[in-house]
Formats: structure tokens, C-alpha cells, sequence
């Protein structure tokens, strides 16, 4: 049994219900050094580390503000969320400006506000002390066989035991989705707004859900792209990523066999075996680098996340197939500092409560490898959350339908990293609270990052006037 450092001692509904002191008016300026980005202006806000004790310690909420220059056509404020956990969110509104081309009516409709949620980059962040050698991945190892998850939890056991050592661990049972959405409505609160807007993508999916259940009469407009699930990113949601896996296999399959220079087969079939080949070769003998059959499914898993890594993905499989060394643009950077990873574990291993056994994970390996042979063995495998030294502090928030029907999923039908079958049961969850548009293609993130003009047209429609399709559309 772990040690809990807090004990749980109230429910969500009631920790979100709790009198708070009034947030201050941010004091707009200059943005740190390294958030860049024309018209963007930064402050920070302080609000409660617990929210059991709203006149307690505090931790700073780093915020960024890109204005409509429009006043009379502005409605509004729209808070963003870049996903993770753990991604940094200043930069975004100019990012969604310049980057995602975010259509000028929507600019002009609302002030757009980023943020670093708490433990992340400028906000107070969290650190577990992790070297660059240490749990560089937020997927698991691929487990060939039960000695595998023993190993990756001795691994794991040395990260959360970190975690709960360091510097920052008198923070670590605070840093949750569900706090993170009540500093949302403290930055809601501290910009004089009623009510808020929300686009969150990927994870930031799972914030908006939990946002908008705990504050429904102080949600506007809530358009979520690429959903985690009800769960967000819990022990059923990881397994989700052998799933993932298969669903946008065929895409790259099909590229593969299209560009018959890259030497992986002349068929979509052909390029599914050659895939299964070289991770039989690598598990037997790795290269002498050390890139071995679990390195070579997650580099894989990595490159589907959008069509523009294909060729890189290719090439890398051409030279593990022909003993070449990876070409220099495929080989992994290690990470610059632990707080992505670090932040990542905090919110995931205290939403939810995760099984500690190992003998769980052994079991689940062996029925996902079989059930899902090309990535379920790593999905299913082991994570620090298994030896987190902290019980969730309070039980994860139900996403139901209770509340105005103001929620616009948006979903790739082959999202590897959050998949259709994540998305289905969020729309389930939500029922007439939300609807859903489907797009027939691959990859991970949908609005603005894929030239799919109904799924575009569906979400700027929804933004700029509130209306969502009568019924869930497929694009």
C-alpha cells in the first residue's frame, strides 16, 4: 500500500463549490524571453495550491493574452489548452494566429488566453529530478514477455520514488486535472468574465470535459479536438494506445508501398510484415547503437502522429532493415530538464487511482499482445503511476450530461494517440451536452492542423456562433 501524503477528505463537487478569495485583475505585460509571439502579453496569478484551503499557501498561474483589436465584434474570452499533460501553453494564441491560421473572425470575436497550467514551464513548476536517461517517454516499453514489466517497474518504482523526494514533492498530490480547471475559472474570475469559451486539444480535451462538468453555468462554448475519453488519461485510456496503434497503421502502410524507393514492400500487406520482421530482428539482436525491437515500435508509434513524418519514418525503417545507421534527423534528442515529463506524471498518477500489482500488468501485457500484437504490449505495460507516493487526493470527476448542451468534440477516425474509441465514449458520457464531428483521415489533432474543410468549417462555425450540427456529423 503507498503512503498517502494527503488523505481524501472531499469530493469534487464540493472542493469546486468552495468560497475563494476573489482573484486580482492580471496586470498585463511583457511575456517571458522565450514566449514570443506579436501582441501576446503575459501576467501571472496567484491561486490557492489547495482548494480545501482557499486562504492557505498559494502557487503562481503564468497567463497570456492575445486581444481581439475588434471591440465591436469581441464576445468574449477564449482559454486554450495545448495538451500533454504538461505542454507549456503561452505561446498558443499566437501560434493559433500565425501558425494554425485561426480564421480573423474568431480573433476578433474573443481575447485569447493561454497558459502554462500549474507545474508547468513559467507557472510554479514541478520537478522529479529525472536524468535523460530516466523515463524519457510517456508511452511504456514495448514487454515482450513478463521478466520485461518486472524490469520496467523497477524503473518506474526509482521515477516516482524521485518524484516524491524532490524539491517540488510538497506540491505533488496538488497537481491535478481537476485543480487545474478551478485555476481556469480563477483566470475567468480575475478577467471580470462571467462566463468563458474553452478550446482545449488532446489531453486539454479531458481539462475542458472536467471544466466545463464542475463550472456548466460558467461555460460558453466548449470545442475539444482529439479526445482522451470520460477518463481522461488513466489506466484504461494508456491500454487505449495499442488500439491507436492499428487503427493508423494502415495509413502509413498504404504511404510505404506507394513509395517503393524506401524498400518496404510493394503492398500495404507486404509493409504490415515487414513491420512485424524487424521487430523480431531488433528484439533477437539489436543494432550496434542499441536500438533495439521496443525502440523501434515507439519510434514508430512516435512518427504517426502526422502525415508529414511519414518519409522521415520510412527512411528510419529502410535503415534498421538494411543495417544502416538511423539517419541524424531520426535519432531521439534527450530532453531539455524533466518538467514535461515530470508535470505529465503528477497530473496523470494523482487523477486516478492506478493498480500497484505488478502481476496486474503481466497479465494485461499477455492478453494485449495478442489482442493488439503490433503496440499492446507496450500500452499495457507498467508506469510510475503503479508506485506514485501519493493517493488521489479526491475522486476523479464523472463527465455526465448534466449541463447546457454547449460541447463540440472534434475526431480523426485514426488518431493513434487519442483514438476514435476514446472520443465515442466522451460523447457518450456527455449525451445531448455535446455532439460530435468525425473526419475520415489519420493522425493526431484535427481543427486547423488537416485541410479538411468540413471538420474546419464545423468548429469555426461553432466559435463564432454557438451552433453545432443537429446531429453528429462525419466529415
Amino acid at each position: 500500500m503507498r503512503i498517502s501524503l494527503v488523505p481524501v477528505v472531499v469530493a469534487a463537487s464540493l472542493v469546486a463549490a468552495l468560497p475563494a478569495a476573489t482573484a486580482e485583475p492580471p496586470g498585463w505585460g511583457e511575456c517571458p524571453a522565450d514566449v514570443t509571439g506579436a501582441g501576446l502579453e503575459c501576467a501571472t496569478l496567484e491561486v490557492p495550491l489547495d482548494y480545501r484551503n482557499p486562504d492557505g499557501e498559494t502557487i503562481e498561474i503564468a497567463v497570456s493574452r492575445l486581444a481581439s483589436t475588434n471591440p465591436e465584434k469581441r464576445r468574449g474570452v477564449l482559454l486554450t489548452n495545448t495538451g500533454g499533460p504538461g505542454g507549456e501553453g503561452l505561446a498558443f494564441p499566437a501560434i493559433l494566429r500565425d501558425n494554425l491560421k485561426l480564421p480573423q473572425e474568431v480573433l476578433d470575436s474573443y481575447d485569447i488566453i493561454g497558459m502554462d497550467p500549474r507545474g508547468v514551464g513559467h507557472s510554479t513548476p514541478v520537478t522529479c529530478d529525472l536524468q535523460p536517461t530516466q523515463w524519457i517517454t510517456n508511452i511504456p516499453l514495448y514487454a515482450r514477455n513478463p521478466a520485461d514489466v518486472t524490469a520496467q517497474a523497477e524503473q518506474a518504482k526509482v521515477v516516482a520514488a524521485q518524484c516524491g523526494a524532490s524539491a517540488t514533492a510538497p506540491l505533488l498530490p496538488h497537481i491535478t486535472t481537476a485543480n487545474t480547471a478551478r485555476d481556469l475559472d480563477r483566470v475567468r474570475e480575475a478577467l471580470g468574465e462571467s462566463t468563458v469559451s474553452y478550446f482545449g486539444i488532446s489531453y486539454g480535451t479531458y481539462l475542458g470535459s472536467v471544466y466545463t462538468t464542475l463550472f456548466p453555468e460558467r461555460s460558453d462554448r466548449i470545442l475539444i479536438d482529439s479526445a482522451t475519453g470520460p477518463g481522461g488519461w488513466d489506466a484504461s485510456f494508456t491500454r487505449m494506445f495499442g488500439e491507436g496503434f492499428e487503427d493508423r497503421f494502415p495509413d502509413f502502410a498504404e504511404y510505404a508501398a506507394a513509395h517503393p524507393e524506401h524498400g518496404l514492400g510493394s503492398t500495404p500487406g507486404q509493409v504490415t510484415a515487414k513491420y512485424f520482421e524487424i521487430a523480431a530482428r531488433l528484439d533477437a539482436k539489436p543494432t550496434p547503437e542499441g536500438i533495439n525491437g521496443q525502440v523501434f515500435r515507439q519510434l514508430t508509434f512516435a512518427k504517426f502522429y502526422y502525415d508529414h513524418e511519414f518519409p522521415s519514418l520510412a527512411r528510419a525503417w529502410h535503415a534498421l532493415d538494411t543495417g544502416k545507421p538511423l539517419p541524424q534527423p531520426e535519432a531521439a534528442a534527450a530532453p531539455a530538464g524533466d518538467n514535461y515529463l515530470a508535470s505529465q506524471l503528477h497530473v496523470i498518477c494523482n487523477d486516478s487511482d492506478w493498480p500497484e500489482r505488478i502481476g496486474h500488468y503481466q497479465r494485461n501485457v499477455a492478453v494485449d499482445r495478442f489482442r493488439h500484437p503490433m503496440f499492446g504490449a507496450a500500452a499495457a505495460n507498467v508506469t510510475p503511476c503503479a508506485f506514485w507516493p501519493s493517493e488521489p487526493v479526491e475522486p476523479p470527476v464523472e463527465i455526465t450530461g448534466d449541463g447546457p448542451p454547449n460541447v463540440l468534440i472534434l475526431q480523426n477516425l485514426r488518431d493513434p494517440a487519442t483514438p476514435l474509441a476514446g472520443a465515442q465514449k466522451l460523447r457518450r458520457a456527455f449525451g445531448d451536452r455535446a455532439r460530435m464531428v468525425t473526419a475520415d483521415q489519420g493522425g493526431h489533432l484535427g481543427y486547423l492542423y488537416l485541410d479538411n474543410r468540413c471538420l474546419n468549417d464545423a468548429g469555426t462555425n461553432f466559435l463564432l456562433t454557438g451552433q453545432r450540427p443537429p446531429r453528429d456529423l462525419a466529415c
